[in-house]
């Protein structure tokens, strides 16, 4: 029995709803009228209006087909932008090799370096033993 109460209770705000909306509605409204769509409609009139003739139309594109000052403006200021922007990637990649070289050069030194101090060591300590043995034989 309770669902039953719950289904009525809910359908009367509803129905309130309705009834509230009909009464605004026919308040506002106090006629309405229909079209008379008893006579044909002329279909190729309305073509007309859409389109036009193949030399209006050439006439109209070639009045419209150049573009603003801005445009041709802002595509100068992008070629600026990329050919700075290009030169700064050269640059850059031109610092970073002379970095590479320099650092290849002074690795290339200091092995150098190391190679010959323990050369100079291993001579110096030879004891005519093969394999060289240093001190602690």
């Amino acid at each position: 029995m309770s669902w039953t109460r719950v289904f009525v209770l809910s359908l009367l705000p509803a129905l309130l709803l309705l009834h509230l909306c009909e009464y605004l509605v026919s308040s506002e409204v106090e006629s309405a009228a229909v079209k008379d769509h008893s006579k044909p409609r002329d279909h190729k009139g309305a073509a007309r209006q859409v389109f036009m003739p193949e030399s209006d139309a050439s006439s109209f594109i070639k009045r419209r087909s150049r573009r603003s000052n801005r445009y041709y403006e802002i595509q100068i200021e992008q070629r600026v932008k990329i050919a700075a922007s290009e030169q700064r990637r050269e640059y850059n990649e031109e610092q970073r090799t002379e970095q590479e070289h320099y650092v290849e050069e002074e690795r290339d030194e200091q092995n150098e370096r190391t190679r010959e101090t323990n050369e100079q060591y291993r001579e110096y300590h030879y004891d005519g033993l093969s394999p060289q043995y240093y001190w602690f034989h």
